[in-house]
């Protein structure tokens, strides 16, 4: 949700180029573009280290300050050098309040499953059409005491008051298993008495 810790002083840019944007880097800056709504691109930049921490949070929504002008925008790319993790470029889409906008949001997994069983997500996220101030950080499923065998699709989770889901609501999401180690240690035990009782039935045949 846009409040006024998410506020960024945003400046209007007109130099482009890669020597450009290193000159931008280097003054703890990040280039960005701004688009949306049949508005021509925006350039701007905006300051690194505030906007590197609002961007912990997934599909952060910015109010810029675009020299005085205030202007929603909710993250659509980071671009960051895939040696440096620094983020060179953002692209950021504009929204107004009360719009609904889609995103794919991180599932948090809470609880412990029955015991000898694990948790697997199957896809990390899940997809639906929120309002842009109120996006949430994760949707969150509670997976205590679930046995083996137990499915989660789309359906399933808990979404915020007026959103709608984006995915198909069968989409399978997370499955409660017994982990292939357990399970082949499992399956050699099986076998090991299913063997000692053929040994056993064997030895008795013989002894009539």
């Amino acid at each position: 949700m846009a409040d006024e810790s998410n506020t960024v002083a945003a400046e209007v840019r007109d130099s482009f180029g890669k020597g450009a944007a290193r000159k931008i880097r280097a003054a703890g800056k990040i280039p960005a573009v701004i688009y949306g709504h049949g508005t021509d691109p925006v350039h701007i930049t905006v300051p690194a280290h505030q906007v590197g921490l609002l961007l912990r949070k997934a599909n952060a929504v910015l109010d810029l300050d675009i020299e005085g002008t205030s202007q929603l925008a909710l993250v659509k790319d980071v671009q960051k050098d895939p040696v440096l993790q620094i983020i060179e470029h953002l692209d950021l889409l504009v929204v107004r309040r009360g719009e609904k906008v889609q995103v794919e949001v991180p599932v948090h997994v809470e609880g412990e499953p029955f015991s000898g069983t694990i948790a697997v997500l199957d896809i990390p996220t899940i997809k639906f059409e929120v309002e842009a101030t109120h996006i949430p950080e994760r949707i969150v499923i509670d997976v205590t005491d679930a046995e083996e065998g137990t499915q989660y699709h789309a359906k399933d989770f808990v979404l915020p008051t007026g959103a709608v889901l984006a995915e198909d609501e069968d989409l399978l999401i997370l499955n409660i298993v017994v982990p292939a180690a357990a399970r082949a240690d499992e399956e050699e035990a099986a076998g090991e008495a299913a063997a000692e009782e053929a040994a056993e039935g064997a030895a008795a045949e013989s002894a009539e």
